[in-house]
Parts: structure tokens; C-alpha cells; sequence
């Protein structure tokens, strides 16, 4: 099955200031092993980065760009987005369709917002949706850790069936691509 990899908002202003993102570092790595994974297999790229006027993540500044360890090359593509909803006011479903995607592979930041969007609209316009269960991270909140609203969402959205298209939870490492969900 053909699929593409999102790597959702993976940058300098929302990892370099302390306190980190919960397991930014292995977040880090992991997307970087699925990525290398994702070219071998001729799987597309996808880095997406958010913006805002006014703020650090306003577009060009130092804060907005990727984390610098992230592994970039040539033949990926990067995508602006000013909501959580990777594909709203973008042309992500313009590209998927082009690449004749078949299914989704996400990660990212942050859980609770971007990540979850992105998944539950990639799925609303048709796309089986494999959100890496062990690629996606976000900052401890009043209410939870990080680490339980990663695990909430890992377990959450697999389980709505109202779009149609299955939403499944794969740590990185179980990831094959070109398999189906």
C-alpha cells in the first residue's frame, strides 16, 4: 500500500527551550530512523512546519525552523500550515492524491493538538491513518503528563470508526513501509 510519512512541527521553538518536549530526543531519533526507512522504500517526506504572525514560530524566524537534528534531504517536502489541521489552507491532499497514497504514517508534535487533527482529518478525507505510536510527543499540561496524553491519544483514536478508514497506533520500530493498515 502505498502511504506517505508526516512529520508534523518538529521544531527549534517548540524543542529547544527547556523543559523539552517528554522524550524529545528519542522522538527525534525514531523519526529519523523512519525517515531514512521512508526513502528506501521510495515512501514520500513530508515535513510540515507551523506558523504564526507575531509570535516565535512567525515564519523565517530561527525559532521556526526545523530541529536542527532532524535528518532533511533532498526530495522531501516541506509544508507550511497556520492551524492545527496539517491539511487545512495547505495542499497536502493535493500531494497525497498525486502520489496516489493509499494510507498515512504521522508523528510529531503536539499530541494533543496537531498530531490529533492531522490524524482525525486525514481519516475524515478517506486515508487509513498509522499514527506512530512511539513518534509524537508534546509538553506536560496542568492536567497531564506528556506521557499520558501520548498514551491516551495512542489509545483513543484508534478506536473512533465514524470516519470510515482505520486509525491505528504502531510504535516505529513495528513500521513497514508499504504495508497496509
Amino acid at each position: 500500500m502505498k502511504s506517505a510519512l508526516l512529520i508534523i512541527d518538529v521544531q527549534r521553538g517548540l524543542f529547544d527551550a527547556e523543559p523539552r518536549p517528554f522524550e524529545s530526543d528519542l522522538v527525534i531519533s525514531r523519526i529519523n530512523t523512519l525517515t531514512e526507512r521512508a526513502r528506501l522504500a521510495a515512501t514520500p517526506v513530508v515535513f510540515v512546519q507551523h506558523e504564526a504572525a507575531g509570535t516565535a514560530l512567525e515564519f523565517g524566524f530561527e525559532s521556526w525552523q526545523l530541529e536542527p537534528s532532524l535528518i532533511v534531504e533532498e526530495g522531501d517536502v516541506i509544508l507550511r500550515k497556520t492551524t492545527p489541521d496539517s491539511f487545512l489552507n495547505t495542499n497536502l491532499a493535493e500531494l497525497l492524491r498525486q502520489w496516489d497514497t493509499e494510507q498515512v504514517m504521522i508523528c510529531g508534535y503536539a499530541t494533543e493538538f496537531c498530531v490529533d487533527t492531522t490524524t482525525r482529518r486525514a481519516a475524515a478525507l478517506g486515508f487509513p491513518v498509522i499514527l506512530v505510536a512511539d513518534a509524537h510527543t508534546t509538553h506536560d499540561k496542568g492536567h497531564a503528563s506528556a506521557e499520558l496524553i501520548r498514551a491516551h491519544h495512542n489509545a483513543t483514536l484508534p478506536n473512533i470508526r465514524s470516519f470510515g478508514p482505520a486509525i491505528k497506533a504502531i510504535i516505529s520500530e513495528q513500521i513497514v513501509f508499504g504495508l497496509s493498515v
